[in-house]
C-alpha cells in the first residue's frame, strides 16, 4: 500500500473500531413489543374490542333475573277493635329468550365484525411498530457512520494543512495552500459539531422507543446484498395490498357495520317476539295471610310477549336517513383508502428501485472519488495540482461514502415500507433484514 494514502484508510478504520457491544434489530423489536406506549395501546384495544364483540352474543341469549320481597301487613279492625298482622315472603325467577329482534341480530353481526376488525388493527399497530423500529435503528446507523466519516475527514484534512505548512515553510507553496486547508479543516470542525448532535438527538428517539439506555445497533455487513421488490409486477403490489393492507379491510369492515347500522334502524319499523316463563313461591307467615285467598303458592308462567311498533313520532325513519348517509360516507372513506393505499403501494415500490439505483449509482462514484483523490493527491506532490483540489476530492469521496451508507439503509427501510403497504409485513421479514447486519 502507498503509505501517503494510509491516514485516510487509517482514520476510516478507527473510527469503526472499538464499538460497544451492539443490540440487534430483532431484539430491540421483542423488548419494543413490551414497552411502546402506541402499541401496548394498540393491545389493549384489541382486548377491549374482543370484549365487545362478546357483549353483541349475549343479545340472542337468554336473560335469567332473580328478585325477592318480604312484605308486613297490619289492618286493624275497627268493630273487633284489634289488629291483625300478616307477614309474607315470595321471590321471583324469571327468564327471557328472545325469539324475534332484527336489531339484537344486527348488533350481534356488528360483534362479529368487530372481532375481524380488533385483529386486523393489532396486526397493522405490529406493522406500525416494525417500521418505526426500523426508522429508528437505521437513523442511528446513518447518523453513526456519518459521524465517523466525518471523524476520518478531519484526520485527512488535518494530514493535508499539516503537508501545506511543511511546504509553505520550505518554500514549495504559498500561504493561499495554507489557508485553504485551514479553512476547511474548521469546516469539517463544524460538521462534526452537528453530526455528533445529530447523532445525539437519533440516539434518544431510539432508546425512548424501546426503553433502554446507550443502545448500539448493529451496522450493516459490507457483505450484505440488497435486493429490490420480489418477481412481481407493481399492479401484483397494488392488488395484494387492495385485498390485505390493514387500512383497507378496516375501512371494508367499516362499510359492513355501517350496513348492519342501516338494518338496526329498519328494526324500529318490525315486531319483536320474546319468550319469558317465570317461577314465583309465595310464602305466608303459619301458611296464611289477612284474607282466606291469601295462602301459600307456587306460580309458574310461560309466555310469548309480542310487540308491534306503530308509530314513534317519526323518530325511526329520520333513523334510517341517518344511518344510510353514514353508510355513504363509509363507502366514500373505504375508496379513499383504496386509492392512497394503491399511491403508496406505488410510491414504494419506485422508492425502492429508485433507492437501488441510487446504491449502485454511489458505489460506482465511490471507486471514482477515491480514483480523483488518489490522483489529485499524486498531481499535488508533483505540481501539477492545487492543495484546494485535493481538499475538494477529499470532500467529494467522504460526502460520497455518507451517501452511500444513507442510501443501503434507505433501502433496507424501503423493503419493509413495501410490505407495509401491502400488508404483508411480518417478523420474518424483519428477521432477514436483521440477518443483514453485522453480527
Amino acid at each position: 500500500m502507498n503509505m501517503r494514502f494510509l491516514p485516510i484508510t487509517l482514520a476510516i478504520s478507527a473510527a469503526f473500531a472499538g464499538s460497544a457491544q451492539a443490540q440487534s434489530l430483532m431484539s430491540l423489536y421483542e423488548t419494543a413489543r413490551g414497552y411502546d406506549a402506541a402499541y401496548k395501546a394498540a393491545q389493549s384495544q384489541y382486548t377491549a374490542n374482543l370484549s365487545k364483540g362478546d357483549q353483541a352474543k349475549a343479545l340472542l341469549l337468554p336473560t335469567i333475573g332473580l328478585s325477592a320481597n318480604v312484605n308486613k301487613t297490619e289492618v286493624e279492625l275497627l268493630a273487633a277493635a284489634q289488629t291483625v298482622t300478616s307477614q309474607s315472603k315470595a321471590a321471583t325467577l324469571s327468564a327471557s329468550q328472545p325469539l324475534y329482534r332484527p336489531a339484537n341480530f344486527a348488533t350481534y353481526q356488528q360483534g362479529m365484525r368487530q372481532l375481524e376488525l380488533a385483529s386486523v388493527q393489532l396486526k397493522a399497530a405490529e406493522q406500525d411498530l416494525m417500521v418505526r423500529l426500523s426508522q429508528a435503528y437505521f437513523d442511528v446507523l446513518v447518523s453513526r457512520e456519518s459521524l465517523d466519516f466525518v471523524k476520518a475527514q478531519k484526520v485527512a484534512v488535518a494530514e493535508q494543512l499539516a503537508a501545506a505548512k511543511r511546504n509553505f515553510e520550505v518554500g514549495t507553496s504559498t500561504i493561499t495552500d495554507t489557508r485553504e486547508a485551514q479553512a476547511r479543516y474548521d469546516l469539517v470542525l463544524a460538521q462534526e459539531i452537528a453530526a455528533d448532535n445529530d447523532l445525539r438527538i437519533k440516539r434518544l428517539a431510539l432508546n425512548q422507543l424501546v426503553g433502554l439506555n446507550n443502545i448500539e445497533p448493529k451496522s450493516l455487513s459490507s457483505k450484505a446484498k440488497l435486493s429490490g421488490p420480489d418477481a412481481q409486477s407493481l399492479e401484483q403490489w397494488v392488488q395484494q395490498s387492495a385485498e390485505q393492507n390493514p387500512s383497507v379491510i378496516q375501512s371494508r369492515a367499516a362499510l359492513e357495520i355501517a350496513k348492519l347500522e342501516t338494518s338496526k334502524a329498519e328494526a324500529g319499523h318490525k315486531p319483536t317476539l320474546d319468550l319469558v316463563a317465570g317461577y314465583t313461591p309465595t310464602r305466608y307467615k303459619n301458611g296464611k295471610g289477612i284474607n282466606t285467598s291469601q295462602v301459600d303458592t307456587n306460580t309458574n308462567s310461560v309466555t310469548l310477549s309480542f310487540n308491534m311498533p306503530l308509530f314513534a313520532g317519526f323518530a325511526t325513519q329520520n333513523r334510517i336517513k341517518e344511518t344510510v348517509a353514514l353508510e355513504d360516507k363509509a363507502r366514500s372513506d373505504l375508496e379513499a383508502a383504496e386509492r392512497n393505499v394503491a399511491q403508496a403501494t406505488r410510491s414504494a415500490f419506485f422508492g425502492l428501485q429508485s433507492g437501488l439505483g441510487q446504491v449502485n449509482a454511489l458505489q460506482a462514484a465511490e471507486a471514482s472519488s477515491q480514483s480523483a483523490l488518489d490522483a489529485n493527491k499524486l498531481g499535488y506532490q508533483v505540481g501539477v495540482r492545487i492543495n484546494i483540489d485535493v481538499l475538494n476530492s477529499q470532500s467529494q469521496l467522504f460526502q460520497t461514502k455518507r451517501d452511500l451508507a444513507k442510501a443501503r439503509y434507505d433501502v433496507l427501510l424501503g423493503q419493509l415500507k413495501l410490505r407495509q403497504a401491502a400488508g404483508t409485513l411480518t417478523e420474518a421479514d424483519l428477521a432477514s433484514i436483521n440477518a443483514l447486519l453485522n453480527p
